[in-house]
């Protein structure tokens, strides 16, 4: 699981839980995968890259969900969930995921 990228988990789980908070109508199910895709988020990027990246991470996952209720409004729902989704994947992969790229054995040895 250490492999797994960050970024497509981040932006897939918040567009997973507004299509389930919208398909059911049952918001505290939307926010439970949204807190369980940041624990896992976390679980994946703090053996990576520590404790200040993936907060931030965390951090602009918060202001883009509330920001994507504001953008609802001129945007439409599902187009700034998917911007909300766009910016928190790349934020995801600046932040944790890039240094993967640059030098695998790094990470397989611990170091960050």
């Amino acid at each position: 699981m250490s492999r797994l990228p960050v970024a497509p988990v981040a932006a897939t789980g918040l567009v997973v839980a507004f299509a389930l908070a919208q398909g059911t109508g049952l918001r505290w199910l939307g926010g439970t995968v949204l807190l369980v895709t940041g624990a896992v988020c976390l679980l994946l990027a703090v053996p990576r890259a520590g404790w200040w990246r993936p907060l931030a991470v965390v951090g602009v996952g918060v202001a883009v969900f509330v920001a994507s209720h504001a953008a609802a409004d001129v945007l439409g729902a599902w187009p700034a969930v998917l911007t909300a989704a766009a910016v928190l994947g790349a934020t995801a992969w600046w932040l944790v995921d890039r240094g993967r790229l640059a030098d695998p054995a790094r990470e397989s040895a611990g170091h960050r």
